[in-house]
Parts: structure tokens; C-alpha cells; sequence
């Protein structure tokens, strides 16, 4: 809608809160827009100006703003970033809803800005507005080269909400990874204590190392491992489940373990890497399921992407043989 019209409540609509009426009648605006328009006296309704609470009856008129429909609204890019670059992170999107955003993060792209990082997932969020207030806000993070779920807040509420579930460990997390060798036993936890080892602070060069419980800087980090399917002894398909949510965990849990990830340049073992693994890291945020900030649960798969398709088609892994990446650990849930 272009242009301020007046609408008459009708028979059918019955005794209604504004809020709900505007809603019904536009629903692809947020609870949030609906009550900015009443807070800013844009909707009025005889006249005068209401609140979100209040009712509206058949016969009274309704004085409504230009308000844009859902496709426009959607298309709409923010001053601050390139058509380009919205599409893009526009394109990562794979559930959104009033309170959620989650994309399938690419292996590459940066979550936040650091040393020679210019263009990164914190940096394009101005193209996720969509019908929202503000951009959304990062709730966690995934390493660079790691692909798979990230989770974003839309709106203040939804990311304490959100931060709160990420700390409190109510979140569970599934990655799926290629390791060298096959690890026995084939499920298990590994348990340690580790701390970053001293160098450049850019989160992109930061490496953990072993530690003593009682050294400064020691976190102790659990890891849940499951494997779903070998390459006879040269590889391995596992599922990781990190109980805890430290820097580079899984990496530096299955390095230690003896099974390093393919293709990870910082944590390696001894064991060697096909000549067909070293190229990317092989390591992705499979699923993940929340408490949704509205209630309910949100569950969530990631695709995988590119190279690790080939990766599995090279050593004769097949997705089906993990429909459900919870099942792996469906006996021990946190």
C-alpha cells in the first residue's frame, strides 16, 4: 500500500485488539511493527490514537499508514551493504521465523571480522532484516572453515533468550566429520583440559593446546563421538556431539584422540591423511535443536556443502545412513 487509507472494521471482524485486527490483516508484519505503528500514533482509529490492548468494534474507522506488502518487504535492502552481499547471506537463510534466523554457514566465511578479514557473516546482517526492526544478532559462533547451522536472534528478547540456552548447554549440536583412520572404540567421550596457547590474539591463528586442571587459562571440554560409517581403516565418517562449548574443541579432541579431521591445517595426529582429504576442512554443524524463544523446540538440519559431498562420494559414504543425526546419540541427550 502506497498511500494512507481508512478502513472500516466490518460485521466479520467482530471485537478485536487492534494489534490482532492489524495482524490478521497484514501478516507478514511482526508483533514489533505493529506496535511501533500504534506507539507512533500512525494508526488511529476515529481519530484518536490507541494502544496495542485496546479493542476495535464493526463500523469504526481505522486510519493505516502506507504499509508495504510482504514481497516488497522482503526485498528491501538497508543503507550499509550491497545488493550484492544481501543476496548472498539471503541465500545462507534455511528457517526464519518472528524470533529466529539460521543459516548454513559456508566453509570460509568468517562469523565475525579479525586480522585481514573484511567480508564476514557480522558484516552482511544488515541484509537480514527483512520485516524486523534491526539487524539480527550472532548468538554463537562457528570457525571459519567450519560449515553448517548458525544461529541468530531477530530481536533483543529472542537473543537473551538465545544466549541463555547457548551457555546454559539446553542447545544440542550435531557435526558431522571425516577423520583419518578409524577410531575404536567406535562411541565414546573424550574428556580434557586445554587452554589457548600464546601468539597472535586473532581468533582465526588462537590454537588450544593440552593443559593441567590447575593451570591458568585450563577449560575443561567434553566430546561426544559416534562412528557412522568407515573406508576400511584410512577413514571415517563420525558424528560429534560437543557437551561443551569450547574454542576449537572437536578439532583439538579428535587430534589428541589420535583422528585428526581431514583437512584441518592447525590439528593434526600421526596418522596420515588420503591425498583426496587435505584440501578443506572436513567438518560441518550437521543439526541442532533448541528451546524456541516462543516455545516449542526448534530443530534445524544443515545440507552439506560442496566438498564434502565429494568427500563422501569419494570414499563411498551415503547420507542415508544417518537420516536422523540425533539418533547416534539419542540414549545419553543431555
Amino acid at each position: 500500500m502506497k498511500a494512507v487509507e481508512t478502513v472500516v472494521v466490518g460485521d466479520d471482524d467482530g471485537v478485536a485488539r487492534i494489534d490482532r485486527w492489524l495482524r490478521r490483516r497484514y501478516p507478514h508484519l511482526t508483533q514489533g511493527q505493529v506496535e511501533k505503528l500504534l506507539r507512533t500514533g500512525q494508526v488511529r482509529v476515529d481519530g484518536a490514537r490507541v494502544k496495542a490492548s485496546d479493542r476495535v468494534s464493526p463500523g469504526q474507522a481505522v486510519r493505516i499508514p502506507p504499509i508495504p506488502d510482504a514481497q516488497t518487504a522482503a526485498l528491501r535492502v538497508p543503507e550499509g551493504i550491497s545488493v550484492k552481499d544481501a543476496e548472498y547471506i539471503r541465500s545462507l537463510v534455511i528457517h526464519r521465523d518472528d524470533d529466529v534466523i539460521v543459516l548454513n554457514k559456508p566453509p570460509g566465511l568468517a562469523v565475525q571480522g579479525g586480522t585481514n578479514t573484511t567480508r564476514h557473516v557480522d558484516g552482511m546482517l544488515d541484509g537480514l532484516i527483512f520485516d524486523a526492526e534491526k539487524r539480527p544478532k550472532l548468538v554463537h559462533r562457528l570457525d571459519r572453515d567450519t560449515s553448517g547451522c548458525l544461529v541468530l536472534a531477530r530481536h533483543p528478547r529472542a537473543a537473551a533468550f538465545l544466549g541463555e540456552a547457548f551457555r546454559d548447554r539446553d542447545t544440542d549440536k550435531i557435526y558431522w566429520a571425516i577423520v583419518v583412520g578409524a577410531p575404536r572404540p567406535k562411541v565414546g567421550e573424550l574428556r580434557s583440559w586445554m587452554r589457548k596457547a600464546p601468539g597472535p590474539r586473532d581468533a582465526d591463528r588462537e590454537m588450544m593446546i593440552s593443559a593441567k586442571q590447575n593451570e591458568d587459562g585450563a577449560v575443561h571440554a567434553v566430546t561426544q563421538y559416534a562412528v557412522i560409517s568407515e573406508a576400511a581403516q584410512s577413514a571415517a565418517w563420525v558424528a560429534l556431539r560437543p557437551v561443551t562449548g569450547r574454542t576449537h574443541q572437536l578439532r583439538f579432541h579428535m587430534a589428541e584422540f589420535g583422528h585428526a579431521i581431514a583437512g584441518d591445517p592447525k590439528y593434526k595426529c600421526e596418522r596420515p591423511t588420503p591425498n583426496n582429504l587435505q584440501n578443506m576442512l572436513l567438518l560441518h554443524a550437521r543439526a541442532l535443536r533448541l528451546p524456541h524463544p516462543s516455545g516449542g523446540e526448534l530443530n534445524v538440519t544443515a545440507k552439506m556443502p560442496p566438498h564434502m559431498k565429494k568427500a563422501f562420494e569419494a570414499l563411498g559414504f551415503e547420507e542415508s545412513e544417518a537420516r536422523d543425526p540425533f539418533a547416534p546419540f539419542e540414549g545419553n541427550r543431555k
